[in-house]
């Protein structure tokens, strides 16, 4: 045993000798055994001993495995209270001496051997797992129980379940008081009592912003949303942190409880925030053997007027290349975005964009103008709905038209994957409705319909199976009182690859074409793991475009193929090569390069 009266003393000597130049250990043996451990027990303890690491190590001193295991035997030790053993003992030799009993003025200049001997003992069970008081429907931990393995873990996580209710009750303040864990060696068990302070019930007080930041202060306490005045909430408290990252505008976002409380039981919050630079450049590349290259970026100026607004240029230019006949489309768009304009939730935006297509079998000059509000409900569902202008100059085979409309867009996402770009569990849900007035020009009035939905299912730790399915479809007007760009095409990337691009329309007696009233979209992927960074795929999809509004008279076609995946660490590099399955639209082979997933 190791007198504590003789630490600082023994630190002192040690950080005189580790400070002498050390000579280099010439291959140390190292070995860990502990007789009837499980396997899972045994690994967490050799991956903890730092004398193994340290005598693994081809320029470790003698000094070095040294103090590596004059601390494994508290590591050890740790390891085994948090699996539920406490009667364990532990012995770490060097050369055959016990470390704990070395002097540090007697290490030898070379160490040959070390050796971990580890005796868990029986594994410890609760008699009693006791906690209180609990605020009303705290869920505390299913194993602290009595009869289950009494695991450190489990204890430390019953504290904070306690902790967390109570807070989640409004009392703020509230700690672990005191605990009692007896253990009983002989049977093997352990008596867990833990006792809670909540304190008093908190209110939320002033929020106390530090300067610094380019925002102006009213903005930050607008965007922040803090319920002054009202019962503590930690959810509140995340909210009002989440609603201010999602600006865009901060780098960082730190709100913290002031410690101590003010008249009336009530709580200051700190805020500190850093700002993100001001402006931002982006560029992105995709290219198709068949549809070509699409070349894309965006401007952007953050915290434009000083409310952490957003002003932000996109363009595309798409089809540079490409074999399937048309020409470039060019897109060019601006996007004005006001946080917190009625509420915290509750944004503005303004939308300006202009398009000139020029696809295989329609050309459309474009532009939009207008804006609406966004909301979010809740850190998965948000939603906009907003008025546009929208006016088409369009030559099909329909003929050369004007239309115009007044649009009415309306949409709503529920996003629960655990990565936007490259999914592995969760779904996604997007879907709109789009009211269509005409108010000039060949111009008719409907709707415009669109879903799409998307899973993620993992199989053990290297296999995700993906499945889409997208739906549209155009109500109430004809197919050339609305833009052709509003009309459904299936074929290329975006829908079936292995199929040319917008391959799949509606055939006109005449032999003419046109775009669709209704389509249907369906993808299945199995991604497979190789290695951390490379993923294999292979995939199939499937698409259907009709005449009318719903499905009913129409035609299908798919595509199948294999993919590869490189993980970038910020997104994959995808790289997809497929062909036709069924359907006569399409022969040969065709490759799609982009960056994320194909969904």
């Amino acid at each position: 045993m190791i007198d504590s009266r003789c630490i600082p003393s023994f630190a002192v000597l040690t950080a005189i000798l580790l400070s002498v130049a050390p000579r280099p250990a010439a291959a140390t043996e190292a070995v860990l055994s502990a007789p009837g451990a499980p396997d899972a027990v045994r690994q967490a303890l050799e991956n903890s001993a730092l004398s193994l690491q340290a005598a693994s190590e081809p320029d470790a001193s003698a000094q070095d495995i040294f103090a590596a295991a004059r601390a494994d035997y508290a590591r050890l030790v740790g390891v085994l209270y948090a699996r539920g053993y406490y009667g364990p003992e532990v012995h770490v030799t060097l050369d055959g001496r016990e470390a704990a009993d070395l002097s540090p003025l007697s290490v030898p200049a070379r160490i040959g051997r070390v050796e971990i001997r580890v005796a868990t003992g029986r594994p410890f069970a609760f008699s009693e797992a006791q906690i209180d008081p609990l605020a009303p429907g705290t869920d505390l931990p299913e194993g602290f129980a009595p009869g289950r393995p009494a695991e450190a873990g489990t204890i430390r996580a019953a504290a904070e379940a306690g902790v967390d209710g109570w807070r989640t009750a409004g009392h703020a303040r509230a700690r672990v008081a005191g605990q009692s864990l007896i253990a009983n060696h002989p049977g093997a068990t352990l008596a867990a009592r833990v006792r809670l302070d909540p304190g008093p019930a908190v209110r939320f007080g002033d929020l106390v912003i530090a300067s610094g930041s380019r925002v102006r202060e009213e903005r930050l306490r607008a965007i922040a949303g803090l319920p002054m005045g009202e019962p503590f909430d930690p959810e509140a408290l995340d909210r009002s942190a989440e609603r201010l990252r999602r600006t865009g505008a901060f780098r960082s976002v730190r709100l913290t409880e002031a410690e101590t409380l003010g008249p009336g039981n009530s709580m200051d919050i700190g805020l500190e925030v850093v700002d993100q630079k001001k402006r931002r450049l982006g560029f992105g590349i995709e290219l198709s053997s068949l549809e070509g290259a699409t070349v894309s970026g965006y401007w952007m100026h953050r915290n434009l007027l000083g409310g952490a607004e957003r002003l932000r240029f996109d363009f595309e230019i798409a089809g540079i290349g490409g074999q399937e006949g048309g020409g470039e489309d060019l897109s060019l768009s601006a996007r004005f975005d006001r946080p917190a304009v009625i509420d915290a939730d509750t944004g503005l935006y303004l939308l300006g964009a202009v398009e000139d297509l020029d696809e295989p079998d329609y050309t459309e000059t474009n532009a939009r103008v207008g804006g609406g509000l966004t909301r979010i409900f809740t850190p998965h569902l948000s939603g906009e709905a907003g008025v546009l202008l929208r006016y088409s100059d369009v030559s099909d085979d329909l003929g050369d038209r004007q239309l115009t409309h007044l649009t009415f867009p309306v949409s709503l996402t529920w996003d629960r994957r655990d990565d936007a770009l490259d999914a592995h569990d969760g779904f996604y849900l997007d879907g709109s409705v789009t009211p269509l007035l005409a108010v000039g020009g060949a111009a008719e009035s409907g709707a415009l319909i669109k879903a799409d939905a998307r899973i993620y299912q993992p199989l053990g730790a290297r296999v995700v199976l993906a499945g889409r399915a997208q739906i549209g479809s155009v109500v109430g007007a004809s197919s050339d009182g609305v833009p052709p760009a509003l009309l459904f095409f299936s074929g290329g990337g975006g829908t079936v690859r292995g199929q040319p691009y917008q391959s799949l329309a509606v055939d006109l007696p005449n032999g003419d074409r046109i775009g669709g009233r209704s389509f249907v979209g369906l993808s299945g992927e199995a991604r497979i793991g190789v290695t951390r960074a490379i993923q294999m795929v292979a995939f199939y999809d499937a698409g259907f475009v009709g005449p009318d509004s719903w499905v009913s008279d129409g035609d299908w076609h798919s595509g199948a193929g294999l993919g590869l995946r490189y993980d970038t660490g910020i997104g994959p590099i995808r790289f997809d090569i497929a062909a036709p399955v069924d359907g006569d639209t399409g022969d040969g082979v065709q490759f799609y390069i982009g960056i994320g997933q194909a969904f």
